[in-house]
């Protein structure tokens, strides 16, 4: 496929069709992965997204207990300094 880069403002770009933006899924924002001699535009995720209200849902539940002990709560830190 062949695409002609375009003036946008002061900058350039390119124009995707419906039917890439379609089948990628590509919303408001991409990730722009630069390689050797490629350019790789991918659907921007966001995996973290709404973890703030879960952490909170969480911790009114109370469900946000440490599964492993705290590796530095037997620690001497006096001797560090």
């Amino acid at each position: 496929m062949h695409t002609n880069i375009i003036q946008i403002g002061n900058s350039k770009g390119l124009r995707l069709s419906k039917t890439i933006l379609k089948k990628y899924d590509f919303q408001d924002k991409v990730e722009i992965v630069l390689e050797k001699d490629h350019i790789i535009i991918k659907p921007f995720d966001n995996p973290r997204e709404g973890w703030g209200s879960q952490f909170a849902k969480m911790a009114e539940l109370g469900d946000d207990k440490l599964l492993i002990p705290d590796v530095f709560d037997e620690e001497e830190f006096e001797e560090w300094k």
